[in-house]
């Protein structure tokens, strides 16, 4: 399968080219374009998870259906893209595992595994997501983003605002704790609660915030 990012970063969409009997799982509502002899299936297994395992995905954010996309007797293409303006990672998996946070999943290959994390209170407090995606096995992940993402490669200790992390390796431990040295500079500051990340492994961020960004603009929409 060969993948090809384009329009990056602020209106990211994955061109896949598949050769014959090859799959992909994807977000459902993900896709945008497909040649005519695409074969479609929409599921609630992934890794085994079954009625479970979506509905588990839906705490999350996700939907509670995936969509399997899969190449007949010959090559096809498939176009797929995030819900918000943003941009896409491709993410080679080789048994390890990466958590994703609530809508930074996008796709798939076969290979992988999809479950929930449940890092508990430490999440709970930052406002964000209180249930994160685990995905582990081998194989490749697209990850997608509000606005640009970016990696950084950790090695002792970094800090990321809450609303900025698409994912990380779970080789990296955290905890989630206010930005500044007190909690009214921290509130008054802007900043809210950091992830403090410890040890070494890779951290994925986001130059927008989905949560900033609905308080910006939910007061200024029509009522309904």
């Amino acid at each position: 399968m060969n993948i090809d990012i384009l329009h990056q970063p602020d209106s990211a969409i994955a061109k896949l080219d598949l050769a014959p009997g090859e799959s992909i799982t994807a977000e459902a509502g993900a896709m945008v374009a497909m040649s005519g002899s695409m074969q479609v299936d929409t599921t609630l297994r992934q890794g085994g998870g079954g009625l479970m395992g979506g509905l588990k995905r839906m705490m999350t954010g996700e939907s509670l259906f995936l969509s399997v996309f899969q190449a007949s007797d010959r090559p096809a293409e498939l176009f797929l893209a995030p819900k918000l303006m943003g941009d896409i990672c491709v993410y080679p998996l080789q048994g390890n595992t990466l958590v994703v946070q609530s809508t930074g999943y996008l796709a798939n290959t076969a290979g992988v595994n999809i479950d929930i994390g449940f890092p508990g209170l430490k999440t709970f407090f930052s406002g964000e997501s209180l249930f994160w995606l685990s995905i582990s096995g081998s194989g490749t992940v697209l990850l997608s983003s509000f606005g640009g993402i970016y990696d950084v490669d950790v090695d002792g200790e970094y800090i990321v605002d809450t609303g900025h992390i698409v994912a990380f390796e779970k080789t990296l431990d955290f905890s989630v704790t206010k930005a500044g040295a007190g909690w009214i500079g921290s509130i008054l500051g802007g900043e809210g609660l950091v992830c403090r990340f410890r040890g070494r492994g890779k951290v994925y961020c986001q130059t927008h915030n989905p949560g900033a960004f609905g308080h910006l603009i939910g007061p200024r929409l029509p009522a309904r």
